[in-house]
């Protein structure tokens, strides 16, 4: 029988391993982060050491995006069923293994295979480790743990690019881009021993197999044994994956093939299809891939519409900064990287000090959080037309994207504790994977969109100051629309009876 979406039970005894779970967890979110933002500054060292088309460049950021936009659902899904800790382990050696191939590189094929891999080894890993936020910890210690998250995340933005530059700077033009991939290999096997040690046993529940339950993060054994293997709807895992990589594909190749937007529609279609199918799997009394009926919780629809358009705006800041600092004002990529420092780590602590009190102010830390979004745009958008007359120095925007890093740490974290707070937890890895692929849909379609209205601009009036502003103020439209949708949630909160404190 399908759960049904309610609050997970109150009658919860905290597992005493759970923070020493949850630093294992924070490292690999470490780990993987940090293999994104370093790829960023090496790019050109890869281009010229391999000798890589600039469509070869394109495929190693979106063949990564892609494959793991593909696996989330169908990942979060396999681990509420078979257990969370062995498939994260598993994503953690996949993703560790990928990267000594990365580093290993003869050729831009053999990479941009070996992106693919990693993109399929964070997918793996991810979802297991919002499920097991969620399973571990309960009310202001779950604010707090994700609070964490944010920390680590902020951190890790602000250091990879740094990284990435020492490391091209001490390892030279060949060598240099190879290691920012080997850096992961040794930060993977720590974590796959301390993981081996550290979890609890059996790492993986064969559904079908009955048996007293030896995990914590496996579902109940009778019940597995009676879904078997349907309870992972392969059917339904193919259908939302095609219909993702449908949807993605045309956004990061439509510059290089634009008959790939036919594929838009059809990414579309297979979503409808795959609606009908979770719909009939549920109406038969079989287990689907997702219980739809998670949508029906406002707390969870509306938290992944803010998370999508927040993604869909605001990751495009930092794409536009480094296009503005390096085409327009002709600096380095290792200038261009200490633009974002102090906004990431301002990151870091808004998301713990947001962490610690989101149990308590609830949805108006995200409200709060927006505004400063908008904050910070407008500023920085200022800052850029004040620069093109000689009346302020770029190096200003050190301060205004500084209000971006706050806000960054008072959506991201406080949002994800907020709409996975009344999910069942059986369904918390396939629900938080749902998150993650509206983020990277968002992140994909917004990049597309705000990176052609700049270069459109650009065409017409040839300057990089009203091109960036443009895109700025694109940006905050689209963070305006998920402001709508987090006062909705607050009114829909009261309206419920579920409000938080002070909400």
């Amino acid at each position: 029988m399908n759960p049904s979406p309610s609050r997970p039970s109150q009658t919860h005894r905290p597992d005493p391993g759970r923070w020493r779970i949850l630093a294992i967890l924070l490292t690999t979110i470490f780990m993987s982060l940090i293999g994104v933002s370093i790829v960023n500054v090496a790019l050109p060292s890869i281009q010229i050491s391999l000798n890589a088309s600039q469509s070869d460049m394109q495929w190693v950021l979106s063949g990564y995006a892609l494959t793991f936009g593909v696996v989330l659902v169908a990942a979060g899904r396999a681990g509420d069923l078979m257990g969370r800790g062995g498939l994260f382990l598993a994503g953690v050696a996949l993703f560790t293994l990928s990267s000594v191939a990365a580093g290993l590189a003869p050729d831009a094929a053999w990479l941009n295979g070996a992106r693919f891999l990693q993109g399929v080894g964070s997918g793996l890993l991810n979802p297991q480790g919002l499920g097991m936020i969620q399973h571990y910890f309960r009310g202001a210690e779950r604010g707090r743990a994700f609070g964490y998250f944010g920390t680590v995340v902020g951190f890790s933005v602000a250091i990879g690019p740094v990284l990435g530059g020492l490391l091209i700077e001490l390892g030279g033009l060949h060598l240099g881009w190879r290691l920012t991939f080997l850096v992961n290999v040794p930060i993977g096997i720590a974590v796959i021993a301390l993981g081996l040690k550290w979890f609890p046993r059996p790492l993986i529940q064969w559904p079908g197999r009955a048996g007293p339950r030896g995990d914590a993060d496996a579902p109940d054994a009778q019940a597995a044994a009676r879904a078997g293997w349907r309870s992972l709807d392969p059917v339904g895992s193919l259908l939302l994956g095609l219909a993702v990589l449908s949807v993605l594909y045309p956004f990061v190749e439509s510059r290089t093939a634009p008959l790939t937007w036919a594929l838009l529609p059809l990414g579309l279609a297979l979503t409808g299809l795959w609606v009908w199918w979770e719909r009939r799997t549920a109406r038969r009394g079989d287990s689907p891939m997702v219980d739809l009926r998670i949508f029906a919780t406002a707390s969870f629809s509306n938290g992944v519409l803010i998370m999508a358009l927040y993604f869909l705006g605001m990751t495009s800041v930092w794409v536009l900064v480094a296009l503005y600092v390096q085409e327009g004002l002709g600096m380095s990529a290792l200038e261009s990287g200490l633009f974002g420092i102090p906004a990431a780590l301002l990151s870091s602590w808004a998301a713990d000090w947001a962490g610690r009190r989101v149990m308590t102010y609830g949805r108006k830390i995200v409200i709060g959080g927006l505004f400063l979004a908008l904050a910070g745009l407008g500023l920085s958008m200022g800052v850029i037309l004040l620069q093109a007359y000689g009346l302020v120095s770029a190096w200003w925007l050190l301060l205004t994207l500084s209000f971006i890093g706050l806000a960054q740490g008072s959506v991201i974290s406080p949002n994800q504790a907020l709409t996975l707070m009344d999910v069942p937890l059986d369904y918390a890895g396939s629900s938080g994977a749902i998150m993650q692929t509206g983020q990277r849909i968002g992140t994909s379609i917004g990049i597309a969109m705000i990176t052609a209205a700049v270069f459109w601009t650009l065409d017409g009036f040839s300057s990089w100051h009203i091109a960036t502003a443009t895109g700025f103020g694109v940006i905050s439209a689209v963070v305006v629309l998920a402001l709508v949708f987090a006062y909705k949630d607050q009114n829909d909160r009261r309206k419920s009876g579920r409000a938080i404190i002070g909400n």
